[in-house]
């Protein structure tokens, strides 16, 4: 089995567009979230004991069904609007192995 360096690589868009197109980052949401992701996998000892990475992303080409992250190496999409959601998809794909339908995108 191949190894990676994080078992989860959670990539949260930042994108934001100045021409008036839907972005993930229009109010600032995905911003607030992404560190609040960073801070709660921080807070629930993810980044050490299941070794998980938040980052920050540009664009990921998906602007219309955003806010959008992205988790690799099992390559989930997530639209999320709240930090509520962000616990869940914390929990349940990073702590549990189990894809959080409600908010998965279609790869569609």
């Amino acid at each position: 089995m191949r190894q990676y360096y994080y078992n989860h690589h959670l990539f949260i868009c930042q994108n934001v567009r100045d021409d008036g197109r839907r972005c993930c980052n229009a109010d600032g949401r995905a911003e607030h979230l992404r560190q609040y992701a960073k801070d709660r996998a921080d807070e629930w000892g993810l980044k050490k004991a299941a070794g998980v990475r938040v980052n920050q992303a540009g664009c990921l080409g998906r602007c219309s069904q955003g806010p959008l992250l992205v988790i690799y190496p099992a390559g989930v999409w997530y639209r999320y609007e709240s930090e509520e959601d962000i616990d869940e998809i914390l929990l349940e794909h990073v702590m549990n192995g189990n894809v959080v339908e409600r908010l998965a995108v279609d790869h569609e």
